[in-house]
């Protein structure tokens, strides 16, 4: 990244390549910008969800709870007449979640919230020296001031929302909508936020442990990243072809490598929690769903605190 005055160079994270990834429905069904189909009674509304009688699949507006999965208004309305009235219940997500009227509001926060941080440290570049993810600063044989292993650890979740280039954030921002929206809608706020947090928590984690002490980082794509193994358990969940999202993983670790200046940790660590809690969020048994979903992102979390622990320990 471009050095900020005062402010130490290092890798910089940067955003999944292309759009978010495309999946393939039975035949006849629509399908949005990020591969997942259309609601049939709402053509512009995606979503993961389908009637469990008829197969078509059904926006969170659409759903009606029923004793086993979900139905469409007209499935619930009509056929044997064991199907609940569509105001019986209140409908759930494919993991559980509350569907609500806005199936991106989450999204959109945190869309905002990367914005108004980058709107901050553009104004204000001094800001860029207490947000960015760095172990340690200055180095040997100066005594370090500021950085994780000085208890700074809120620069852990800081450097999540941090951008200082304008097509670093522009391609965060484009990947976390095309992606985020659709999981969002799939998996409900509450899960979604954890996914996300999760995610970028662990990316920050592995790269305090594993990059030098000195060199800084920014960015949203380990949570990203994140978003995109949790898409892919997903699309594998409801058995759509994985040739697509597969081949947009394997495009993006490769630049991962190949492009200089990027904070790999961030996107293998990201990526690696978002497919571990996204098995969680869309696999746990109805019974004791809460319990497997948010006990598997405690656990994500614990191991971001062991490796935190152990380099701070390296670094003292």
């Amino acid at each position: 990244m471009d050095q900020a005055p005062g402010s130490p160079q290092g890798p910089l994270e940067r955003g999944p390549a292309g759009q978010g990834p495309a999946g393939d429905g039975p035949l006849g069904d629509g399908h949005g910008g990020a591969g997942l189909p259309t609601c049939y009674r709402h053509p512009d509304r995606e979503t993961g969800i389908r009637c469990t009688r008829c197969e078509r699949p059904i926006c969170p507006e659409c759903m009606v709870n029923a004793s086993v999965g979900f139905h469409c208004p007209q499935c619930a309305r009509g056929g044997s007449g064991s199907g609940p009235a569509p105001a019986a219940s209140r409908p759930r997500t494919l993991a559980g979640g509350t569907v609500t009227s806005d199936p991106r509001l989450f999204t959109k926060i945190l869309v905002g919230i990367n914005v108004a941080v980058f709107i901050a440290v553009s104004v204000h570049s001094s800001l860029l020296d207490r947000l960015v993810l760095i172990g340690s600063w200055p180095p040997a044989p100066y005594t370090p001031t500021m950085g994780v292993a000085q208890g700074e650890w809120y620069r852990l979740v800081t450097s999540m929302f941090t951008h200082q280039e304008i097509w670093h954030i522009l391609f965060n921002m484009l990947s976390l909508w095309w992606v985020g929206g659709p999981l969002e809608a799939a998996l409900g706020r509450a899960r979604y936020l954890a996914l996300y947090f999760a995610s970028g928590l662990a990316g920050s984690a592995l790269t305090y442990l594993l990059a030098a002490p000195d060199q800084a980082s920014l960015g949203a794509s380990g949570a990203i990243f994140g978003l995109f193994g949790a898409t892919a358990v997903l699309m594998r969940r409801l058995r759509y072809d994985m040739r697509p999202v597969i081949a947009l993983l394997v495009i993006n670790l490769i630049l991962t490598f190949a492009w200089g200046n990027i904070a790999w940790q961030a996107h293998i660590g990201g990526l690696v929690a978002g497919v571990i809690v996204g098995y969680a969020m869309v696999h746990a048994p109805r019974e004791r769903r809460a319990l497997v979903q948010y006990g598997t992102c405690a656990l994500v979390l614990v191991a971001v605190v062991v490796m935190t622990l152990i380099r701070t320990a390296q670094l003292g």
